[in-house]
This record gives C-alpha cells, structure tokens and sequence, in this order.
C-alpha cells in the first residue's frame, strides 16, 4: 500500500468562547462509528460534519457532496502546495483529504464540527488543531468486531483479516485520545458521547 501524508502548520487563531469546537471520532471499521456520528448529527443541530475530499472515482450509490466531495488529482496535488488541507493521505493511489478552509470558516462562525477520521488523520488534525476534542470508539472485543464484520457480509475473509489486524494496530494507539468509550451497547455509547459534547470547554 502506498500511503503518503502531510505535515500542517498550526492554526495561528488561538480557540476563544466563541469559537466553534472540533470533534474527532476514530474507531476501527465495524465498531460503529458511522452509526455513531448519525445520531450525534441529529441530537445537535449545531453540529456540522467534515465531508472529505477524494481524487478515486465514486463507487456505486456514492454522491457528490454528500459521501465525498470528488476532485481532479490536478487540483487536490495543488491544494497540497498550498497547504489547504487540515489532514491528507496518499492511499493505493487516490488521495483523501479534509479541507482547512471548511474547518476555519466553521469554527470561525461558531459551529462545531465532527470529524471521522482514522488515527493517522487524528495525529495530522491535533498538529494544526490542538483544542481538538479526540474520542477513540473500541468494539467490545476483537472478536466481537470479527463477528460484526461478517455479519455485514460485503467483506471476503481476506478482507476481514486485513480490517482485523488494522484494528488491532489503532486499538494501541487508543491512549493518544482524550476520551474512550466502548461500543457494546448502542444507547450507552450516544449517551456518553452526548456527555462529552455537553462537557464545559475547561473539562474536555
């Protein structure tokens, strides 16, 4: 796999009452973090959500602006110079991003932000963005997470074993986030991130 990343400059605003605040969600894949972010969408309507940029092409019943916002390579290779993105990487040859312009103009407004991102991504935001607000979703157990993933029946074993093992490597980089919260019940979970949300700024 051929992965590349960025190196971002720290935000110069300092973070202020007024400011919009930033939250990152990371979980391995089958933990429910998509399921996650829904809820917390709806409960805070306050609460906007961070699309990512993409140079792949979309895959079926993907839409534009609504699960990636799809680039050109030329003009996501440009933002790179430019330094316009929060967050990038390189990965089996398309390239991802989250827009620093988007944050900015957000945080600015005074809207918070949630952003699903990986734990790599995570390292990435805290350089530019270090008020950010980190949040690690764990599966009960691995084996848990290996029933989840088979459950969903989209994935061949193979494919399983390789989301398995990149769990278990971003289940050690866990203490790297502020807060953590395991996923065995579904209300619990929201309930806890609700809390974290809700938290006064001194106490996150």
């Amino acid at each position: 796999m051929s992965e590349k990343t960025n190196e971002s400059f720290p935000r110069p605003e300092a973070d202020s009452p007024e400011n919009g605040r930033l939250f990152i969600l990371s979980a391995p894949s089958g933990a429910g973090k998509t399921t996650l972010c829904k809820a917390l969408l709806k409960l805070f309507p306050n609460l906007r959500y961070s699309i990512s940029h993409t140079t792949r092409p979309p895959r079926e019943g993907e839409q534009h602006g609504a699960d990636y916002y799809f680039i050109p390579i030329e003009e996501f290779k440009k933002n790179i110079k430019l330094n316009l993105w929060a967050e990038w990487a390189e990965v089996h040859g398309h390239f991802y991003g989250t827009s620093a312009k988007f944050i900015e103009s957000t945080l600015d407004k005074g809207s918070d932000i949630l952003l699903d991102i990986d734990v790599q991504g995570a390292r990435q935001i805290l350089k530019r963005y270090p008020d950010a607000i980190t949040i690690f979703i764990m599966p009960p157990s691995i084996d848990e997470l290996e029933k989840r993933l088979q459950k969903r029946g989209s994935d061949s074993r193979l494919t399983i074993a390789k989301r398995l093992k990149a769990a278990e490597a971003e289940i050690a980089q866990k203490d790297f986030y502020t807060h953590e919260i395991i996923n065995d019940s579904l209300s619990k979970a929201i309930e806890q991130l609700t809390d974290i949300i809700n938290l006064p700024r001194k106490n996150r």
